[in-house]
């Protein structure tokens, strides 16, 4: 691998999205890293349908450019191997309930005690530390209990499930890259690495910091349908076109506003803007009947060279042929059974396909410094394949 993060270890515990997402990024940047797994199944999402050629299809997405070993982390051996490694790595993620690494001798105290500059990042819904440390919970659990489940939907109904797992990549994997990758800076001056506390609640909730502050400044608390970013203001919504697709307008400034309306034959006025509800729900109604007149591809070939923030609200399946993803080299040749790859903004893209479990165990375990009777005892104990 090459790119900024060649060179550094990971060894990678975790399971299902967050952790993997997190190590896909460094593994973009160029970091070896290596997915420890059980004998049994492995991590659990690679069995989760959809499947294509026997493995999950969310597995192959975020399990690139790594290597699998197996190892029985319930075995004496299996724990020995993972702490031999560790005084070679220069970072763990793991993403167990609080507690279980210690319990298993593997803590970050046994691992720092092997190598003083190891950097370990677990990943927890509530944290390794207060009254939901124990508590088991989902995406959708961590993004209600933050506030970000609240302040999506319409004004004055439910709130809505959100399209994409917020809490689980953004408060936890991205969020898990960005503190490793400080303390690996942080770590050339001082030798010493850090055990991070990367809570996927909290994660999600530092997406609420902006609109805390805001409400606080207007006196009231923030919610769903009613302000400036959320669907509050008519000149920030989602409209439905004649073939019941919809466009994104997001002509939050005037100049943009004025030109919008411009572009779909409508007079604006200054007045558009007042914040006042009764004053945006006519407004909305105004724009909504206009924009049902065409389809949505009719409006965004209007739209497309007007400047005034106005998109088409592609379908998922939409988005691979896109002129924008296509010139700009977003999607790499499927992997295997045709599963997308999304270069994402960390780099990458495709270099090797999501590993077969335990695939390179051998492998792995001979450049961590492991003999070939070591290997072969790993093996045939059953915590190594």
């Amino acid at each position: 691998m090459t790119g900024p993060l060649a060179g550094i270890r990971v060894l990678d515990l975790s399971r299902l999205l967050p952790g993997p997402f997190l190590t896909m990024a460094l593994a973009d940047m160029g970091a070896d890293v290596v997915k420890i797994e059980d004998p049994q199944v492995g991590d659990y999402m690679r069995m989760l349908p959809p499947q294509s050629g026997g493995m999950g299809g969310r597995f192959l997405a975020v399990n690139r450019n790594k290597r699998s070993l197996v190892l029985d982390l319930k075995s004496e051996a299996g724990r020995e191997a993972l702490l031999r490694m560790a005084a070679r790595a220069d970072v763990v993620v793991e993403s167990f309930r609080p507690g279980v690494l210690d319990r298993l001798g593997i803590g970050y105290d046994a691992l720092r005690a092997k190598n003083r500059g190891i950097v370990l990042g677990s990943i927890s819904g509530y944290g390794q530390t207060g009254p939901y440390r124990d508590r088991a919970g989902h995406d959708l659990n961590y993004t209600a209990l933050s506030g970000v489940l609240a302040m999506g939907g319409a004004q004055g109904g439910a709130p809505a499930v959100p399209g994409v797992q917020v809490a689980d990549l953004a408060g936890g994997a991205l969020w898990g890259a960005t503190t490793i990758l400080a303390a690996l800076v942080g770590r050339q001056g001082t030798g010493e690495g850090r055990h991070l506390d990367i809570s996927m609640t909290e994660g999600a909730l530092s997406l609420l910091a902006a609109e805390l502050a805001s409400g606080a400044a207007a006196g009231r608390a923030p919610t769903r349908g009613q302000e400036t970013l959320n669907g509050g203001l008519a000149s920030y919504d989602i409209y439905e076109t004649a073939d019941g697709r919809y466009l994104a307008v997001a002509a939050l400034e005037p100049k943009f506003w004025f030109a919008f309306n411009q572009a779909i034959g409508r007079q604006p006025h200054a007045s558009d803007l007042d914040p006042d509800p009764a004053v945006q729900a006519r407004v909305r109604a105004e724009v909504q009947d206009i924009l049902r007149g065409r389809d949505r591809d009719a409006w965004a070939a209007v739209f497309d060279g007007v400047d005034c923030c106005c998109e088409p609200v592609l379908e998922p399946e939409e988005v691979p042929s896109h002129p924008l993803f296509v010139e700009r080299g977003v999607f790499a040749p499927p992997a295997a059974g045709g599963i997308p790859q999304l270069r994402t903004p960390a780099g990458g893209g495709q270099a090797s396909p999501a590993p077969g479990h335990g695939e390179h165990s051998a492998e792995v375990l001979a450049e961590y410094g492991f003999s070939e009777a070591e290997i072969h005892e790993l093996a045939g104990g059953g915590s190594a394949s």
